[in-house]
């Protein structure tokens, strides 16, 4: 049977052939799914007008996605810059459209099968689907939102509606315990009760949800409530085996606890408050104070640092190429000092650096600091692409831009790292320089330590992605062609220690942005501040003394 593979769809699995899986981690490459989901589409209904009279569930499964489509495809980005319709898309290509070809193998559609299975090996996989649902709990937890919340779709700044539906929410609650995240998995079977109960159609039955519900909770330490669940659970399904056996378990259990309690306690007395569960404790120290610069609270700008804070014309230490067209540099905090640089790329310039960077990029790495192996990281949620000059000339044309405004040479500076962020994008606390443990880190580029960083913003933020220093209780918000940068060292060239930082969790929005990591030779000998009185602050002056013969 004939195969309908449209140019352009081939065109489209072309391009994400080339990408690997982990779609959730950037919001840039799915937006290529919004369109092979598009096609896909199209192809359904050529497959619909050969058949009709045999598919009518097929056909109005693909007007549904038709008119989903049309209206995503028309403007991509934004449609995903709400991080529910994101999981959704993922959600989708990885359960949905699979379920349908098992529909579909029903009725002899050898054709379209065949094309389905075909673009099957592009689609995300289950590690993008439990990414994305991973990334709605971060965004849960650092923004403080409740299930219910995100069901309905009601974040800040979002264009487009999108709510969870129950078997939305029950996949979310399901991710979860397979990932043995049970304090998630309460509160998500929890939201699936809540709708249900509210009469909303589902596949999901009650009894499912009561099965992950209850041992949940008894993995939380709510022996009491796992029994009152497992009992319900056993009079919706009498039959229901684990259930049965499960209830015995439980009731031996708070019988043996029971036992060990003082006589005169009452029951009363032996009961744990249900339904009450605290958010596990992590690996991250300072995660509380992280999540509350994300959320813009805790900020330390008092009204004294305030005033220490100004507006200027930067003319690069009377750099000539700055002295007609200075840039406008405003103070973001005092000490470590931090500026802002605005209008430092226009718009068409930003466009075409995403677009060649767009077909490199790849899943952002961290540096062991033992081995100095690049390696993922569940804490660093983006995909990066690094370009060299020599890949276009807006790449060489901005990093001269940079050397003119910092005063520092990007003959030695890393290449310019461009990061598109994903479902709930983050990078958590961290050092750009490396420490006295990892002091071998860039060896392999035969450069010194970390200098400076410069961070500059590609796209605004609806909301979330903030930059933000847990240690200074400073948080700086994308701004789209402003840039950040800061010194990384102190004038011994020990690492400054309060630089650690960290890019929040994008809630809504797509953000893009790219670092220049300034590098000196591996010949530095000495470094020294040196007052740019013109600029008003301090620069960071680097002598490069070759080593004697």
């Amino acid at each position: 049977m004939k195969l309908w593979v449209s140019a352009l769809l081939m065109a489209w699995f072309g391009v994400l052939s080339c990408v690997q899986a982990e779609f959730f981690t950037s919001i840039g490459h799915m937006t290529d799914l919004i369109y092979a989901e598009k096609e896909l589409v199209q192809s359904l209904k050529e497959y619909i007008l050969v058949e009709e009279a045999k598919l009518s569930k097929i056909k109005s499964w693909a007007n549904k996605m038709e008119a989903l489509t049309s209206k995503s495809a028309a403007d991509a980005e934004g449609y995903l810059a709400h991080p529910v319709n994101a999981y959704k898309l993922v959600k989708r290509l990885n359960t949905d459209w699979p379920a349908l070809e098992d529909l579909v193998l029903q009725d002899s559609a050898a054709g379209f099968i065949a094309n389905l299975s075909v673009q099957r090996q592009f689609f995300p996989t289950d590690e993008d689907e439990i990414g994305a649902a991973k990334a709605l709990m971060r965004l849960q937890d650092t923004y403080r939102l409740d299930p219910d919340t995100i069901s309905r779709g009601e974040l800040p700044g979002t264009k487009y509606q999108a709510m969870l539906s129950v078997d939305d929410c029950f996949g979310m609650g399901r991710s979860a315990y397979n990932e043995g995240d049970y304090y998630h998995t309460v509160l998500w079977m929890e939201q699936v009760l809540k709708q249900l109960d509210a009469g909303e159609e589902a596949t999901t039955t009650k009894s499912q949800v009561l099965d992950y519900l209850s041992y949940a909770v008894f993995q939380l330490g709510d022996l009491h409530r796992a029994l009152e669940l497992t009992r319900r659970l056993l009079s919706l399904d009498p039959s229901h085996e684990r259930a049965g056996g499960n209830l015995r378990y439980f009731e031996q259990l708070l019988e043996e606890e029971r036992e060990k309690m003082l006589s005169n306690l009452t029951e009363a007395e032996l009961a744990t408050p249900e339904g009450i569960y605290e958010r596990p404790v992590d690996y991250l120290p300072e995660r509380d104070v992280y999540e509350s610069l994300c959320r813009g609270e805790g900020v330390k700008l008092t009204p004294r640092r305030q005033k220490r804070l100004f507006c200027r014309y930067h003319h690069g230490n009377r750099a000539p190429q700055l002295l007609i067209a200075p840039f406008k540099e405003e103070d973001e905090w005092d000490s470590p000092h931090i500026v802002r640089y605005y209008d430092v790329m226009s718009d068409e310039e930003i466009e075409r650096i995403k677009e060649i960077a767009k077909p490199k990029l790849a899943r952002a790495t961290v540096r062991d600091p033992k081995t100095g192996v690049l390696t993922v990281a569940s804490y660093r949620v983006s995909k990066s692409s690094w370009l060299e000059e020599d890949d276009d000339p807006v790449v060489a044309r901005v990093n001269r831009r940079m050397q003119h405004i910092t005063g520092l040479t990007v003959k030695t500076a890393e290449l310019l790292q461009v990061a598109n962020y994903g479902v709930g994008g983050q990078y958590e606390p961290h050092f750009d320089f490396s420490r006295n443990d990892e002091r071998h880190t860039f060896k392999h580029l035969g450069t010194g330590n970390r200098v400076a960083t410069f961070l500059n913003y590609m796209s605004d933020v609806e909301a979330g992605g903030a930059t933000v220093f847990p240690d200074l209780g400073a948080a700086i918000w994308p701004k789209k062609g402003t840039a950040v940068f800061w010194y990384n060292l102190l004038r011994s060239g020990e690492g400054d220690y309060r630089t650690r930082h960290a890019a929040c969790p994008v809630l809504v929005g797509c953000k893009w942005g790219f670092f220049l990591l300034l590098l000196p030779s591996s010949h530095v000998m000495s470094m020294h501040l040196v007052n740019a009185k013109a600029a008003g602050w301090k620069h960071l002056e680097i002598h490069r003394e070759l080593k004697k013969a």
